[in-house]
């Protein structure tokens, strides 16, 4: 008797932990229940697969939707819809909103607010602030937290982090992984005056935030985690000083670049986008992302995170340096790095290993992360060889626009898997949103796991 399925994908190239295999993908429960050939297999729903490759969901472990407080900027909905047009499974929603979650109300809101809007799996950071900081332990074990996320030079929103005994406070008390966002205040406030006198330029942006502020945050919060035996994300990379720093410390020290970073390059990118260029940390010159290229290539790199930090058009179009930092960018992740791929800067396997096996195993994701026989059925389909242009008209972010818009691109996706369930295909999202919190091995409740 032949195995019934909920959705057999059948006739796609996999990208399995052991390698590119051309095999049927068979789904049960929302699992992945079968691997091989199953030519026989009934099942409920068939995706033709040929031509594709089936990736694992792209995790997106970094990006701002800004609900509550900047809806008109984005919102749950519809940063998730970009995330799953986009070919992302689940995300990992960043605190600086306003309020910012720093409690167990405000992260209970953010999934009370997700419940049946959210169209991809989610968990969410808790912001580490003056006022938490000797109980980011219990804070941190909550379901569907991500972890404790430190800013260490003040970005978009109120959270900043910058005193020596906070930070040893929150540092010392954590026990899961904990991002941060490095860059010195004191460094910022220093600098800030180039800013200033450069009235219009967003090109004065990496002047003022300089290397420097950012190896002096790295190094420091290296040191920190390294006093108290504690496991860093260091997120955004965007500097070759800080590289040599990382690798001394990979025993305690992951690492995270963005597209953005590794497409974007300074002074080019200010005279072309104006402001709309503008992030924290700053895109730079070709000294600084001819290094994150290596850093790549050589395994240093851990994740790509998007940073999708979207604003409006409107918002964006202030003078600098009263024009916001931040860009979209979760909807954007997968074509342009799979763009990187067509252009041999990096394998397929290469990118699986940073959008997905790479994030799960950095924050200790359960369940997902590989096509293998027991996970979550969270699959990417993508055309490799799709010529396709980054279009306004395909954008679902409430921003409205994109530092990759005009950019033409070779790698396209073409199917979301959520579960078992295809919630998009070939631009448009199915069904009803379904996401659900993701879960952590390290807060699973009893009973849960497996």
């Amino acid at each position: 008797m032949s195995e019934s399925y909920d959705l057999v994908i059948t006739g796609g190239t996999v990208m399995t932990p052991w390698g590119a295999a051309a095999c049927d993908v068979g789904v049960r429960d929302g699992r992945i229940a079968a691997l091989g050939d199953l030519p026989n297999a009934a099942a409920a729903q068939t995706i033709d697969a040929v031509g594709l490759h089936v990736l694992p969901g792209v995790i997106d472990s970094q990006v701002h939707f800004r609900e509550p407080g900047g809806e008109h900027k984005e919102d749950l909905a519809t940063g998730t819809r970009s995330a799953a047009l986009g070919g992302v499974t689940t995300i990992f929603e960043m605190p600086n909103t306003k309020p910012p979650t720093t409690s167990v109300e405000a992260l209970q809101d953010k999934f009370d607010r997700a419940a049946g809007r959210a169209w991809v799996d989610h968990a969410f950071f808790v912001g580490a602030s003056a006022e938490n900081a000797h109980h980011v332990d219990e804070l941190e074990r909550l379901p569907g937290c991500a972890g404790i996320k430190i800013f260490m030079g003040a970005s978009t929103g109120p959270l900043l982090v910058a005193d020596e005994a906070t930070l040893d406070t929150v540092v010392g008390r954590v026990r899961r992984r904990f991002a941060v966002h490095a860059e010195d205040a004191a460094r910022l406030d220093e600098r800030k005056p180039h800013a200033q006198a450069s009235p219009a330029d967003p090109s004065a942006h990496p002047v003022w935030r300089d290397p420097e502020a950012a190896l002096r945050a790295t190094r420091r919060i290296l040191a920190l985690a390294r006093r108290h035996g504690a496991r860093v994300q260091v997120l955004h990379i965007s500097t070759a000083d800080e590289l040599p720093e990382l690798a001394r410390a990979r025993d305690h020290a992951t690492v995270e670049v963005t597209p953005q970073h590794l497409t974007l390059e300074a002074p080019d990118c200010y005279r072309q986008l104006g402001p709309k260029a503008q992030m924290n940390p700053p895109v730079r010159d070709s000294r600084h992302r001819a290094a994150l290229w290596n850093a790549v290539r050589s395994g240093l790199v851990d994740v790509i995170g998007s940073d999708h930090a979207p604003h409006t058009a409107d918002e964006k179009d202030a003078a600098y340096p009263d024009s916001p930092s931040g860009m979209p960018g979760v909807q954007t992740l997968l074509p342009v790095m799979l763009n990187h791929v067509a252009e041999g800067r990096l394998s397929l396997e290469r990118l699986v290993d940073m959008t997905a096996a790479g994030p799960a195993r950095v924050y200790n994701l359960a369940g997902k992360g590989r096509v293998a026989e027991g996970y979550d059925a969270d699959l990417t389909l993508v055309d490799t060889r799709a010529d396709r242009t980054i279009d306004a008209d395909w954008l679902a972010s409430k921003a409205g626009w994109s530092p990759f818009e005009g950019m033409r691109v070779t790698g396209w996706p073409v199917a979301t898997v959520l579960r078992g369930q295809v919630i998009a295909r070939d631009g448009e999202v199915l069904g009803s949103p379904h996401g659900r919190p993701a879960r952590f091995q390290e807060t699973l409740a009893p009973g849960t796991a497996g």
